[in-house]
């Protein structure tokens, strides 16, 4: 699991390389895919059923009010737009998952504070996903920080999720809740923790294309992800965002992340 989810770590960073203005998403999702296929891997995503219709694409490339799920699009990227990525590798019969936000030129100081608290949040969750404790607890350290700390809205409608050899497994695990609640954690459980963190209101919808979730309000949504083993101490994260926040510095249209 752990060679499947750099994989995805690394199919984001050549997406991050790539991100300028007049770029487009659908560019991103193709390098995404690429990148994954030469490496000996299936995009976990591409055709994955839906209620209505299966995925079409290899990533879900999220700008601005789209909260996830975004389907590519040729419409060029521009100064100010903020671009959450999200992809899934399926590889040695299982899959990685994980997800970034980055920031195009300056979205505004707001907007950034928004993507800074959104990925302290998901450290806050990771740090209890150790044996022992329950989904709840993660879900709790997520939704404090982010509501109660800093007055943001947290997506209820979709959440985090076992992961192994299928892309999502149980327990469902939210972005909200109280401690001591739900599934128990159990030791070499793996889990995806993704804090989806809205600047306004938690109210979302989903757009024409039945995928697509966007903020009700179309105010600004960020959107990180990890996937974790719990263990007895401290959780291992399998994924990694070194790959990414190196392409990130080094592109000079992207503002550094901070956490």
């Amino acid at each position: 699991m752990r060679h499947s989810n750099l994989l995805v770590g690394q199919a984001i960073a050549e997406a991050a390389k790539a991100i300028k203005p007049g770029a487009t998403t659908m560019q991103l999702n193709a390098l995404i895919e690429t990148f994954i296929r030469d490496n000996g891997g299936v995009p976990s995503f591409l055709n994955y059923p839906g209620h209505d219709s299966a995925y079409p694409f290899s990533a879900c490339i999220s700008v601005n009010d789209a909260v996830v799920h975004g389907f590519p699009v040729n419409t060029p990227l521009k100064e100010g737009d903020i671009i959450s990525v999200d992809a899934g590798v399926f590889k040695n019969g299982f899959h990685g998952d994980s997800a970034y936000t980055f920031a195009l030129g300056d979205p505004g100081k707001d907007v950034l504070e928004l993507m800074r608290v959104t990925k302290a949040s998901l450290y806050k969750g990771i740090a209890k996903a150790v044996a022992g404790n329950r989904v709840g607890d993660i879900a709790w350290a997520v939704q404090e920080y982010c509501e109660k700390d800093h007055k943001y809205g947290v997506v209820r409608e979709l959440v985090g999720h076992g992961i192994g050899r299928e892309l999502h497994e149980d327990p469902q695990v939210p972005n909200f809740g109280k401690r001591g609640n739900g599934a128990k954690l159990n030791a070499f459980m793996t889990i995806a923790i993704e804090p989806m963190v809205n600047m306004g209101k938690k109210e979302v919808f989903y757009d024409s294309d039945g995928w697509t979730v966007r903020t009700k309000d179309g105010k600004a949504s960020a959107h990180y992800e990890h996937t974790v083993c719990v263990m007895p101490v401290k959780a291992d994260i399998l994924s990694s965002f070194d790959n990414i926040e190196a392409a990130e510095k080094a592109n000079p249209h992207l503002i550094d992340s901070y956490y």
